[in-house]
């Protein structure tokens, strides 16, 4: 009974943002009830308290919850157009989401989008405020309120240049209930805010190893309207915002805000623009604001590019210099369409979602060979190479999902990476000796610690294998995959039928045909049965324990009693309660088969197989799950060790056995579908 995979697609419309308040209201249902009632809003959802602030420590001084228009007169939300000089660092170290900002200031489209209109304090005024975030492959709407967090009437977050201007105040508030708190946007990639402004898929740089023609890949990008940011790498924690004696500053997250190449003495000189968040502190050396390389320049062209430059925390830099001082830079392509300079080439999108599980799907990476072929596999099918080319454009984005709002679990960032390989044939899921024996075809550069990790590819028309893993087995996340190519392509997950072929047992021999073993069961089976010649569970439970004690290659501390009703489930076609001696021998050439099966993966004669081998030890048996059914079975039987005894193993094969043929009697059509009325329902899930 195949299952189409649901897991690739856009959605219904990806560009419509979704409702996210708890009550699922509206901004403007909201608004609306607060107006007509004479209130301002005050959001249950992210309320004013300690909490949104901090998870893991107390509130270091006497913070006071506010609203604009209790801190200043007049408070505007916007004075004079929303611009990259509004935004001024708190207390908060995220300087990477200011950075963010700073960039969406000079794409007014995506700022509208991030900023919906009509907000302000006069107009239908009722202390509600919302913004539009993409996550996750969807746009969602985050209501806030008006109150924010001021010591002696100064707001200590984020905050405009201007004391009476709160729109940046209150997106880092929305941006903050997005992931839970204020304190989850301590630290993190400028990437990823401009990702979530935009919905667009970043590209890294490294300064000191990238192509000669960084520069002009990156006025291209600014000229198509990509967002970018720049850091300085850091080597200890002591480092971090370390400032340095040319005005730049360690670990710390800036934007850069423009590219341009000015004329000196005849030469051509490649200039970049950088911010720093904090609004001050800049760059002292060549080409600083009020250095003597700007002598050199012509007066309309000094006026032009500086534009009254003061010490605002933007500075021009030489682009060597920038190379020299700045090891990484961020580019996040606004859309598709800019991953290209050619604007008229159009970008085919699969989204894919996926989780990695312990004890099932999180194999780790190549290097664990033994559990790597466990991970989730998806088929990427490039059926037509590009217009002007033999090859087919692939750009691979993997990003892990939540992983902010999980810090106050104690989960933070896994360290992600991804292999392409050539697909076999007609298989639908690749295992160990595939991957022991094939080499990938393209992979990440490197797995990191990041939300998100991108690569760009060229490969030729045919079938792969995409295999997204976190480095060390074991290690839970969910992710989501999204693939871009010039030609429209396939994508779907592997491992997604679930099926089971199971052939009728033959008939039982009869008593004068009997085999040695035969007879040796049935005379203990006699022992047991009494009168009725036939056993309950419980002497089931007896019988089995006895017998399977004496074959010393089964290390065991015998079978539950849970276990011994599954089996009566399976093999009482009669519907006493009791296994009769047919039953019970048709029972134990089932049993025997399965006792081999479990010794192949028992390699250790330990009494337990790893909950990795349990698809092939199911496959085998005629039993096929797709990923969300292996990671429910591994969290019901597996062991902290991710182990499964004999025990479990015999209960879930036994049930998954039992529930295929009560499905398939229902599913007289074969279809795969099956209507059942709640009586039916019941016996067929009590019966297990």
């Amino acid at each position: 009974m195949p299952l189409q995979s649901s897991l690739s697609g856009r959605g219904s419309d990806p560009n419509k943002a979704v409702d996210t308040q708890s009550n699922g209201k509206s901004f403007d249902e909201l608004r609306h009830e607060c107006l007509v009632k004479g209130v301002l809003f005050e959001d249950p959802d992210f309320p004013a308290k300690d909490s949104t602030l901090y998870y893991s420590q107390s509130v270091p001084v006497n913070i006071e919850w506010k609203r604009p228009k209790e801190i200043c007169d007049n408070p505007k939300f916007i004075v004079g157009g929303a611009d990259r000089t509004d935004i001024c660092q708190g207390q908060l170290g995220d300087c990477w989401l200011l950075a963010a900002i700073a960039s969406l200031t000079l794409k007014k489209e995506a700022m509208a989008r991030v900023m919906p209109p009509n907000q302000d304090f006069d107009n239908r005024y009722a202390g509600i405020f919302h913004f539009q975030f993409w996550h996750h492959n969807k746009w969602l709407d985050v209501v806030v309120d008006d109150r924010l967090p001021v010591v002696r009437n100064k707001l200590i977050m984020l905050h405009s240049a201007s004391n009476n201007e709160f729109w940046s105040a209150l997106l880092e508030k929305a941006y903050a209930k997005l992931h839970g708190s204020y304190e989850s946007l301590k630290g993190g990639s400028t990437m990823e805010a401009m990702e979530d402004f935009t919905g667009g898929v970043g590209e890294v740089y490294e300064t000191k190893s990238a192509p000669d023609n960084l520069f002009h890949i990156m006025k291209k990008a600014m000229d198509r309207g990509s967002m970018m940011g720049c850091s300085i790498d850091i080597t200890s924690s002591a480092e971090s915002e370390a400032k340095t004696s040319t005005g730049l500053v360690k670990g710390h997250a800036y934007s850069i805000t423009g590219l341009e190449e000015v004329t000196v003495r005849g030469q051509k000189v490649q200039l970049v623009r950088v911010r720093n968040p904090w609004g001050q502190v800049e760059w002292n050396g060549p080409w600083s604001d009020d250095s003597r390389e700007w002598s050199y320049v012509s007066a309309s062209e000094k006026s032009r590019i500086l534009q009254n430059s003061t010490d605002d925390g933007e500075f021009w830099m030489e682009f060597d210099d920038f190379k020299r001082n700045y090891d990484k830079v961020e580019i996040c392509n606004m859309t598709p369409d800019s991953l290209t300079d050619d604007t008229k080439r159009h970008w085919e999108v699969n989204m894919l979602e996926g989780n990695w599980i312990r004890g099932s799907t999180a194999g780790g990476c190549r290097n664990f060979i033994d559990t790597f072929w466990t991970n989730p596999q998806f088929k990427l099918e490039l059926e037509d190479a590009d217009d002007d080319d033999d090859v087919c454009s692939v750009m691979i984005a993997l990003m892990q999902k939540n992983r902010r709002k999980l810090r106050k679990e104690g989960m933070d960032l896994e360290t992600i990476g991804f292999a392409v390989y050539e697909a076999p044939n007609d298989e639908d899921q690749a295992g160990k000796d595939f991957f022991r024996y094939n080499a990938s075809k393209a992979r990440s550069r490197t797995y990191i610690n990041m939300r998100e990790i991108s690569e760009r590819f060229t490969l030729p028309p045919g079938k792969y294998l995409l295999v997204p893993t976190t480095f060390q087995p074991h290690n839970e996340a969910d992710f989501i995959i999204r693939i871009f190519s010039e030609k429209k392509a396939g994508a779907l997950e592997m491992g997604s039928n679930v099926d089971a072929d199971l052939p009728d047992p033959p008939m039982p021999s009869e008593p004068d045909e009997e085999t040695d073993e035969e007879k040796g069961l049935r005379r203990l089976f006699e022992q047991l049965a009494g009168d009725d010649q036939a056993i309950s569970v419980r002497e089931l439970q007896q019988m089995l324990n006895g017998v399977l004690r004496r074959r010393k290659e089964i290390k065991f501390e015998g079978l539950s009693l849970a276990t011994c009703h599954s089996i009566i489930n399976l093999m009482d076609v009669d519907n006493t309660g009791q296994l009769e001696f047919q039953e019970f021998k048709v029972f134990w050439e089932k049993m025997k088969k399965w006792i081999m099966l479990f010794l192949a993966y028992d390699t250790d004669r330990s009494g337990k197989m790893s909950s990795y081998e349990l698809r092939i030890a199911l496959k085998a048996a005629g039993i096929q799950l797709n990923n969300k059914l292996l990671q429910l079975v591994g969290l019901r039987f597996a062991d902290e060790n991710y182990d499964i005894d004999f025990d479990d193993y015999l209960t879930c094969i036994v049930r998954l056995e039992n529930m295929f043929r009560a499905f398939q009697v229902l599913d007289q059509r074969k279809s795969g579908r099956v209507k059942m009325n709640i009586m039916q329902f019941l016996m067929l899930s009590m019966n297990v």
